[in-house]
């Protein structure tokens, strides 16, 4: 089964958040080994795109609110098993 939203074929998890949010989520959240001038530069779009749209911020918390509601599931977290501490033998130490 095929997904479009908007005309666009949504094929992943990020398609679903760009296609959303109307723009990539890097701008958003910035690339791993990213320059600090691509960040400032970033950084600088993201601000235009917050002045030109004011009310995208509260869109995306209240979708985020939607998608946390209808599916709980999705932010269960299981508690990985603590590793058993390995314990070094004391020496005895002669008198």
């Amino acid at each position: 089964m095929r997904a479009y939203i908007s005309g666009h074929q949504a094929v992943s998890a990020n398609d679903f958040i760009e296609l959303a949010l109307g723009t990539p989520v890097e701008l958003w959240l910035g690339v791993e080994g990213e320059t600090d001038d691509e960040r400032a530069a970033r950084e600088d779009a993201a601000r235009d795109i917050l002045a030109d749209a004011p009310g995208l911020a509260d869109d995306v918390a209240r979708i985020a609110a939607e998608v946390i509601d209808t599916h709980p599931e999705l932010f269960d977290a299981i508690p990985l098993p603590r590793p058993a501490r390995r314990r070094t033998p004391r020496k005895a130490v002669a008198a």
